[in-house]
C-alpha cells in the first residue's frame, strides 16, 4: 500500500477544498508515492511524536494540526517547527495534516464532539457558500435513465437528507454531422431532430471530475452537450461548527458536569448561568469563538469552544452560556476519528494511535 491510498480514503472523506484560505492541509514532508510502513494518528506533531513513529515503524503521521502553518524561509533547526521538519525528512517519515476541511464536514472534528454528548438532530451551525454547482445535460430518451443513474452513482443529486435529486424535461435537439462525425442518430450531412432529456442535478465541487467522466462514459453521443454552472447556495452538510439537541433538557451545572466527564476536563471557562435548562448545543472545535452571533442566531443554550478571549465572552449577552474546554480538550478526540476511518477501511494495516500527549497546557490544581 502506498501512502497515496491512505490520502485518498482521507480526502475522500473531506475533501482539499474544503480547507479555509489561511489554512495549510495535505502532505507536507514525504513522498505520496513511497510504499507505507504503517500509520500514526495524532493531534499535533511535535519531536516526541515524530519519534514514536520511527520507534513504531510508521512513515506516515496523520495529524490534524499542520506544522507547518505559515511560510519557512529556513530550517535550521532553531525551532520545534524546524526540527520536526528535519527529523521527519531525514527519517523518510510523512506528514500529512487534515485540519479545516475536516473541520468542515457535519461528520468530522464536531460529529466527534457531538457523540460525546450524544446529541441528535445535528446540524452545521455555518453552512458554505459556494460550495454546489449545477450541471446540466441532454440525453436522448432511450438512455436517459442510464445517464441519470451514472450521475447519481458518482455522487450527483444529494440535497441535505434526500438522494437521486435531479429535474427532468423532455424537448427536442438538433444536430447535423459534419464530414468525419459518426452521429449517434441521424444521417451525417443532415439536420436530427431528436427526442431528448434535460437532465439537471446539483454536486459539490469536488467531485466535479469524477462526474464528467461518468457522464461521458454513460452518454451515447459522440459529442455530448453539458453546462456546469455554479450556484451561491448554502451546502448544508458542511461548514463551521454544529448544533444539536439532547434527549432530554438538563440544568446548566448538571450538564456543565457532564461535559467536564465526557471531555476529561480539569476546568471550564464560561459565562454566567442563566437558570435556564440546556437542550439545544452548539459547539466548535478549537477557536470557535467567530461563530458565536451563529450560535446566538440558532438559539442555542449553551455554545462549546475553545480560545475565548475575555471580550468575546459578553458577546453572549445574557442570552445563552458560552463554554470554553481548551483547544486540545474540544479536539482530542479526532485522533480517535482518524484512527477509527483508516481502520474501517484498511482493517489488516498497521494503523495506531499516538501516546503522547501533544497539549501544551498544563493546569495547577
Amino acid at each position: 500500500m502506498k501512502i497515496k491510498d491512505i490520502i485518498n480514503v482521507l480526502e475522500n472523506m473531506a475533501s482539499p477544498s474544503l480547507q479555509e484560505d489561511y489554512d495549510n492541509a495535505g502532505l507536507i514532508t514525504g513522498n505520496e508515492e513511497d510504499e507505507c510502513t504503517g500509520v500514526l494518528c495524532t493531534l499535533d506533531v511535535t519531536e516526541e511524536v515524530v519519534k514514536e513513529a520511527i520507534q513504531k515503524k510508521c512513515n506516515l503521521v496523520v495529524a490534524h494540526h499542520p506544522i507547518i502553518f505559515r511560510g519557512l524561509k529556513r530550517i535550521t533547526g532553531r525551532n520545534y517547527v524546524e526540527r520536526v521538519v528535519i527529523d521527519a525528512i531525514k527519517n523518510s517519515v510523512a506528514i500529512y495534516a487534515i485540519h479545516t476541511n475536516l473541520d468542515n464536514i457535519l461528520h468530522g472534528v464536531n460529529g466527534k464532539m457531538a457523540d460525546r454528548l450524544a446529541l441528535t438532530n445535528r446540524a452545521v451551525l455555518a453552512p458554505r457558500k459556494s460550495v454546489l454547482k449545477k450541471l446540466y445535460t441532454f440525453v436522448p430518451l432511450s438512455h436517459a435513465e442510464e445517464v441519470r443513474l451514472a450521475l447519481f452513482n458518482a455522487g450527483a443529486g444529494h440535497i441535505g437528507n434526500y438522494s437521486h435529486c435531479s429535474f427532468y424535461a423532455e424537448g427536442t435537439g438538433t444536430f447535423k454531422g459534419e464530414e468525419g462525425s459518426q452521429p449517434f442518430a441521424g444521417t451525417t450531412g443532415e439536420l436530427h431532430l431528436e427526442k431528448e432529456v434535460k437532465i439537471e442535478v446539483v454536486f459539490p465541487t469536488w467531485i466535479e471530475g469524477k462526474l464528467i467522466q461518468a457522464l461521458l462514459a454513460a452518454h451515447p453521443y459522440e459529442e455530448v452537450a453539458y453546462d456546469i454552472i455554479p450556484l451561491d447556495n448554502r451546502h448544508s452538510l458542511t461548514g463551521a461548527g454544529l448544533t444539536g439537541e439532547l434527549a432530554q433538557p438538563m440544568e446548566e451545572k448538571t450538564f456543565l458536569a457532564l461535559l467536564k466527564e465526557k471531555f476529561q476536563l480539569k476546568v471550564i471557562r464560561h459565562t454566567r448561568l442563566l437558570n435556564r435548562p440546556i437542550r439545544k448545543v452548539a459547539l466548535c472545535g478549537g477557536s470557535g469563538s467567530f461563530l458565536i452571533i451563529n450560535a446566538l442566531q440558532v438559539k442555542a443554550d449553551l455554545f462549546i469552544t475553545a480560545d475565548i478571549k475575555y471580550h468575546e465572552f459578553f458577546d453572549a449577552d445574557g442570552r445563552m452560556v458560552i463554554a470554553d474546554i481548551g483547544h486540545f480538550e474540544s479536539e482530542q478526540f479526532t485522533i480517535e476519528l482518524l484512527y477509527d476511518i483508516l481502520v474501517e477501511k484498511f482493517p489488516t494495516f498497521a494503523v495506531q494511535k499516538t501516546v503522547v500527549n501533544t497539549n501544551p497546557v498544563c493546569y495547577a490544581v
